[in-house]
């Protein structure tokens, strides 16, 4: 009986683990297609630009939150 509840239990995770993942597949070809509407709207020489920011901002973060090495003994 024990083996039948869990059984019940791991199916039913399995069918929220698939729907959760569908959502997150949903949901990354909508910001996909906004994303490439958005590039489309402003031009390719205006999106360049904003994405060279954005790797210089990228960058500048990562340099400053890069933890020191410390001595290992």
């Amino acid at each position: 009986m024990a083996q039948n509840k869990l059984k019940l239990k791991v199916e039913a995770l399995t069918r929220v683990v698939q729907a959760l993942i569908k959502e997150v597949q949903t949901n990354a070809s909508l910001s996909q297609g906004t994303l490439t509407a958005f590039q489309l709207y402003i031009g390719e020489k205006e999106w360049d630009k904003i994405v060279k920011q954005l790797q210089d901002r990228e960058l500048e973060t990562n340099k400053e939150n890069k933890p020191e090495k410390k001595l290992e003994l």
